[in-house]
Order: C-alpha cells, then sequence, then structure tokens
C-alpha cells in the first residue's frame, strides 16, 4: 500500500490505457491545435484539466452516488450533454461543408467567430457535461482506495495527479501532432474537410452513446 492507494502500478498501467482512448475531450483539443495553433490548443488543454479535476472532486464528494439515487437527474445532465456533443458535431460538419465547397486553394484564415471561440471555455463544458464521467472516476478509482486509511483525501489526491499527469502527456502529443498536420493539410482544402468531418461524426457518435447510457 502506498498512501492508502492500493495496488499502484496496476492503477498506473490501467490509467494509462484510458487516458490513450479517444473521446470527445482529446478530440476537441486535438482540432483546435490544428485549426488554431499550438497556444490555443493548451487553452483547450486547460479547460480538459479543470474539468477533470472538477469531476474528480464531485466523485470522491458522493456526486455520483446523487446521480445513481435519482434518475431523473441522470437523465437530465445526461440528455444535456449528449445534445450538446451532437450539437458540436453538427457544427463541425457544417464548417467542413463549406471549406469543401470552396474551390481557391489558399491558406485558411480563421473566421471571426472562430477566432472569437474561447476553447478554454468550450473544452471544460465538454469535459463537465458528461455524467458518465463521474461514474467512471468513483468506480475506477474506488478499487485502489483503501478504506480503512485515515485521511481518504491522500488517495484520491495521488490517483488524481497520476491521471492529470498521463493526461497532460497525451494531450501535449496530440496538440504538437495537430499542428503539424495543419502544416501538411493547409493548402489541401478538401483532405482538411474530410478530416474535420470525420472528427465532427465522432462527436455525433459520442453524443449518441451519451444519450442511450445508462446507471448501470
Amino acid at each position: 500500500m502506498f498512501f492508502g492507494v492500493t495496488d499502484i502500478w496496476t492503477y498506473v498501467i490501467g490509467a494509462f490505457l484510458i487516458i490513450l482512448l479517444p473521446g470527445p475531450n482529446s478530440l476537441y483539443v486535438l482540432s483546435t491545435a490544428a485549426q488554431r495553433g499550438v497556444r490555443e490548443g493548451y487553452r483547450g488543454a486547460m479547460g480538459v484539466f479543470l474539468g477533470d479535476t472538477v469531476l474528480m472532486v464531485l466523485a470522491a464528494a458522493g456526486a455520483a452516488s446523487l446521480l445513481r439515487s435519482t434518475p431523473i437527474l441522470f437523465d437530465v445532465v445526461k440528455y444535456a450533454g449528449a445534445a450538446y456533443l451532437a450539437w458540436l458535431g453538427f457544427q463541425m460538419l457544417r464548417g467542413a461543408w463549406r471549406s469543401w465547397r470552396a474551390t481557391e486553394i489558399s491558406e485558411a484564415v480563421p473566421s471571426e467567430k472562430a477566432t472569437a471561440e474561447n476553447p478554454f471555455r468550450k473544452a471544460l463544458t465538454i469535459s463537465l457535461m458528461n455524467p458518465k464521467a463521474i461514474l467512471f472516476f468513483i468506480s475506477f478509482f474506488i478499487q485502489f482506495v483503501d478504506p480503512a486509511y485515515g485521511t481518504p483525501a491522500v488517495p484520491f489526491l495521488i490517483l488524481g495527479a497520476i491521471c492529470q499527469l498521463f493526461s497532460a502527456v497525451y494531450l501535449s502529443a496530440l496538440i504538437f501532432g495537430g499542428t503539424f498536420l495543419a502544416r501538411q493539410f493547409r493548402a489541401r482544402r478538401k483532405l482538411s474537410a474530410g478530416l474535420t468531418s470525420g472528427v465532427g461524426a465522432l462527436f455525433i457518435g459520442f453524443g449518441a452513446r451519451l444519450a442511450t447510457a445508462t446507471l448501470g
């Protein structure tokens, strides 16, 4: 046992593999970096870090139990999150369609609307509007916390720090990978539009999956 954490190396391996699974958070950071550069990509990553931290704290405080005991509340949060993810997907598809129809191949210039968007706030919203994430954190963390440990906050902090460290490394790789892809696709408008369409379709899929999620 390590400060109330049981079988820490199993947790490290599990957390690493879970972080690598694609989700709306990582895809949003990737697309933001590809469209607007490293700095804006990290602003989105900061939103993801804060959102995940809030969910971890809520999970430790018993928010998952509240959602489980109040199915109506779970449904409200679930459908709101699903609608938001689907809306983001449709927005990406619409932007990709407009780019596809453009016949002039030139360096893409962000629209005023895209420039005005706050990637930190948007990434934070994406992270928070997913009740399944709260249930995941509590169900995953609880397996590695010794209930007999005198200060239960300590193992939760250790587990959360490990998860956030992996997330920071992974999102950094996506950010720099996204900017590299942007340089390669900048003069290939239709290829870029196809990539954006794929990401948009995945967001719609995330929304549909969340809409059909259950408490089980």
